[in-house]
């Protein structure tokens, strides 16, 4: 698989994101949404930036029993109940992606929603990734 990230000069400089990405491969694979649940079905974490790092390391964990790794992620949707709450964490929660899934960022989007299916969740991760 090969993803190509554009991020055209004519654009504002992207800060944890790619405008576009050009991935070339022959399977797609779609992730469904994920929040910080453990095994057992209970949502870990209080704070933002810890429920965002578990809600990662769960996309990655369907991500590479699927046979993907970060950099084949095309595209992510970050959906947040407190947008000025996920900005407020921005540099934290890059951290936390660029130690999980490192530097070559999907085309990604953050969308403020008023709550999510499980009532304590703070932010869901999903989106789709390209394989050889």
């Amino acid at each position: 698989m090969t993803a190509e990230r554009v991020n055209p000069p004519d654009l504002s400089p992207p800060a944890g994101f790619s405008h576009a990405v050009v991935a070339t491969g022959s399977r797609l694979v779609f992730l469904a949404g994920q929040t910080a649940l453990d095994r057992d079905g209970r949502i870990t974490g209080t704070t933002l930036p810890e429920q965002f790092a578990r809600a990662l390391d769960n996309l990655l964990t369907a991500l590479r029993a699927a046979g993907g790794t970060p950099a084949g992620l095309a595209r992510v949707t970050v959906y947040a109940t407190d947008v000025a709450g996920y900005r407020a964490h921005a540099a934290e929660l890059g951290r936390i992606w660029r130690r999980s899934a490192g530097r070559d960022y999907p085309a990604m989007a953050v969308v403020e929603v008023v709550r999510l299916w499980d009532e304590q969740a703070l932010v869901e991760l999903d989106g789709f990734a390209v394989l050889p």
